[in-house]
């Protein structure tokens, strides 16, 4: 029988995007193994996508609630599944208690949060040697003594002829994808106004791009495409809030090339291997950058940033503000692929 490895996984798209090369680098030392995934029900879609996953199971326990009683009764179901090691990824004491609950006899994680009798496989993170979140998830199967592989996932012509079909979307065009969202907050958001600018410079040709615009996000995105289709006359169209997690990674996988705030969807772009202008204000590279050759990172890099706050401290969000059109069209007429 195939020994099974159990990852709890991250809480972002972004981070779990993040997660796969260590699944690579497990699945090269034991290609038999099979590796199931405790993650949010939302990930499902995208763990479908990393063809290192052989299964998934749903953490019922929403982001920061802790309950003792749930999380010990899905460990104690989990005793019977066989599991020989886990890897626990997030750093909160909350997260190792399910592998601790289902005894599985190597349980793998950087230690914090008083995590010594949960975690019997412990780790100490040197934060100045690896610096990028994807490099420490990977190192808990082993030393790097190679470069951490890029993610890489997966979507076929057939999955992206259905995405569009399901939308009513033309399937004899290439689009150029904007993902105009942030979960994180105002600070990491390019603003509408040059997205609608782009998409003008764009529709009007003459430019290294071409096709139609399509700006894709979540329900929570709704409103600002909504305001760069509006700014843009048309130019762009708004898909964000119909499209379901599949959907967008379908898209992106077809698209000529796409531009990204910081975000999850920017992450998906690169690991689809996009041509990608990664917008960056408040937040820095240096930690979870997009993971491709074919990404080009757009940055102003002020003194005052990266400031990793929500909203801008100073009021005037110059970090993205002064980000113009037409450094992000530069940026992406570099792409040689």
């Amino acid at each position: 029988m195939p020994r099974r490895i159990l990852i709890v996984a991250p809480s972002w798209i972004g981070d779990t995007i993040m997660m796969q090369p260590l699944l690579m680098r497990l699945k090269a030392c034991e290609p038999d193994a099979e590796i199931h995934v405790i993650a949010p029900a939302w990930s499902a879609p995208l763990l479908a996508r990393m063809p290192e996953v052989a299964a998934t199971i749903e953490n019922p326990f929403a982001h920061g609630k802790f309950d003792w009683a749930g999380r010990k009764a899905l460990g104690r179901r989990l005793t019977t599944a066989d599991f020989s090691a886990a890897f626990v990824l997030p750093n909160s004491w909350k997260s190792a208690l399910v592998p601790f609950f289902a005894k599985i006899p190597t349980r793998t994680g950087y230690t914090g949060e008083a995590r010594y009798f949960l975690l019997n496989d412990r780790h100490t993170l040197a934060e100045a040697a690896m610096p990028r979140l994807v490099d420490r998830y990977a190192a808990l199967a082993g030393p790097l003594d190679t470069p951490t592989p890029n993610p890489r996932l997966t979507s076929t012509p057939g999955q992206q002829r259905a995405a569009r079909a399901a939308l009513g979307l033309p399937f004899d065009v290439t689009p150029v994808v904007f993902c105009p969202g942030a979960e994180y907050g105002p600070a990491k958001r390019w603003p509408a106004a040059h997205f609608a600018a782009l998409a003008q410079k764009v529709s009007r040709g003459g430019t290294p791009l071409n096709g139609p615009i399509w700006c894709i996000g979540s329900t929570k995105d709704a409103e600002v495409g909504a305001e760069i289709e509006r700014l843009s006359e048309g130019a762009a169209r708004n898909l964000c809030g119909r499209t379901n997690l599949e959907q967008a990674i379908d898209l992106i996988a077809d698209a000529r090339a796409v531009v990204s705030n910081d975000s999850g969807l920017m992450h998906v772009a690169a690991a689809l291997d996009r041509p990608l202008a990664a917008l960056y204000g408040s937040s820095s590279p240096a930690y979870t950058p997009p993971l491709s050759p074919r990404a080009k990172i757009v940055s102003l890099d002020l003194e005052c940033s990266p400031c990793f706050k929500r909203e801008c401290p100073l009021g005037h969000l110059n970090c993205l503000n002064q980000l113009q059109p037409e450094q992000v069209l530069a940026a992406l007429a570099h792409d040689d692929a």
